[in-house]
C-alpha cells in the first residue's frame, strides 16, 4: 500500500512541476514540496495502522 501511495504522490509532484494543480496552497510550481509533506504524513499513518494492529 505504501509503495502505491508513494508512486502516486511522486506522479502528482511531477505533474505539479509541469503544470501547477491549482488547488488551494498549490498554485505555484515551487509548492510541490507540500505534496511531499502530505505524502510523508499519509505513509506514516498507513504504516502505523498496519503495524499497530498486528
Amino acid at each position: 500500500m505504501t509503495k502505491i501511495l508513494s508512486l502516486l504522490v511522486v506522479a502528482m509532484m511531477i505533474l505539479h512541476l509541469i503544470r501547477p494543480l491549482g488547488l488551494p496552497g498549490l498554485r505555484k510550481r515551487s509548492d510541490f514540496w507540500k505534496l511531499a509533506l502530505v505524502a510523508l504524513g499519509a505513509i506514516l499513518v498507513t504504516v502505523a495502522l498496519s503495524h499497530g494492529s498486528g
